[in-house]
């Protein structure tokens, strides 16, 4: 029998780490009920798949409706009309035994569209709870959020949509304890200000990165940034190996941070790759012979030891719910 010494362990362990990734089909679980949509919010919360409102067409009010389900097959319309108007590009979360819906954008390019300050939550998707009109940060759209040190993050975004004057971007960095009080972590990032991006937490950090500018001026950025307290930043990567873009999903599974899709002006297509990271570093690319089609502004979840993408914009809009479970 051929010693094995620690060297060789780790190179065979990274091998049939590489190899569990790759060749892993994902699966169509459902064509779910609610309408082809994308920009929605989208939670897990009491182990269960939520989504809320969305994007239908640039002339009408986003939806309001909020559904659910236990096992992304099977789903339940929890209410048809929420009292929150602002569901396009929110910012959603779980956070300490609540779902939370904040900013986002209301009524596309019509007259009266505006983006949102104000903080919504709810503990069963039919009662909602405006918890302030107006949070500390200014209106905006298309941040990223995420739960951090027993706080709420609110990190970047736009203050416009269709209407941006390259001025609205932001790279302010906000947190709160209970939707309520906002503390101005940084006001100025050392990322570029953007839009359209994710930020995720691993091991002790929160992770910002790619996103950029839709208009007046198309910007999308491909670097990684980190951070162990939200005020001081690390760049990671300028140039991470997944082409810049907007509008793509971002994940933590399995120990590892996941990027999702996306879209981006040049080339002006969608993406349908997925690639993975432990350190915002090194990233490899997974491919799959069984995949959804490309796509952006998609939710994505991790529930029941899964990967999941559900909606988004495929050309046309999908109601489409895939999974992906690694052995």
């Amino acid at each position: 029998m051929l010693y094995r010494g620690p060297v060789q362990r780790l190179f065979g362990l990274a091998f049939l780490a590489l190899t569990a990734l790759h060749g892993q089909d994902w699966t169509l679980v459902a064509n779910a009920p609610w309408t082809p949509r994308d920009s929605q919010g989208e939670v897990v919360f009491r182990n269960r798949l939520w989504i809320f409102g969305g994007w239908f067409n640039s002339f009408e009010a986003p939806p309001r409706d909020v559904w659910s389900s236990a096992d992304g097959q099977q789903w339940e319309r929890v209410t048809a009309e929420a009292p929150w108007l602002h569901s396009d590009l929110p910012m959603t979360l779980s956070f300490r035994n609540r779902m939370w819906m904040m900013g986002g954008w209301y009524n596309g390019r019509l007259p009266g569209h505006s983006a949102s300050n104000a903080v919504w939550s709810s503990t069963d998707g039919k009662q909602w709870t405006q918890t302030t009109a107006a949070a500390g940060w200014s209106p905006r759209l298309a941040a990223a959020a995420v739960e951090f040190k027993g706080r709420m993050w609110v990190l970047g975004g736009t203050e416009n949509y269709y209407f941006g004057d390259g001025k609205s971007l932001k790279n302010d960095v906000w947190s709160s304890a209970d939707g309520k009080s906002w503390r101005m972590e940084t006001a100025a990032a050392p990322w570029a200000p953007r839009a359209y991006h994710q930020a995720v937490v691993l091991n002790g950090r929160i992770y910002v990165m790619g996103g950029g500018n839709y208009v007046p001026e198309y910007a999308a950025f491909h670097d990684v940034w980190s951070s162990a307290d939200g005020k001081f930043w690390r760049q990671e990567t300028a140039a991470a190996p997944w082409h810049p873009r907007l509008w793509f999903g971002a994940a933590v599974y399995r120990g590892a941070m996941w990027v999702l899709g996306g879209w981006s002006k040049v080339p002006d297509q969608n993406w349908g790759d997925v690639w993975t990271s432990r350190d915002g570093r090194n990233w490899t690319e997974v491919k799959a012979a069984k995949i959804w089609k490309a796509r952006h502004e998609h939710s994505v979840f991790v529930h029941d030891d899964k990967l999941w993408v559900a909606g988004g914009h495929a050309k046309p809009l999908s109601n489409e719910v895939w999974s992906l479970q690694l052995p």
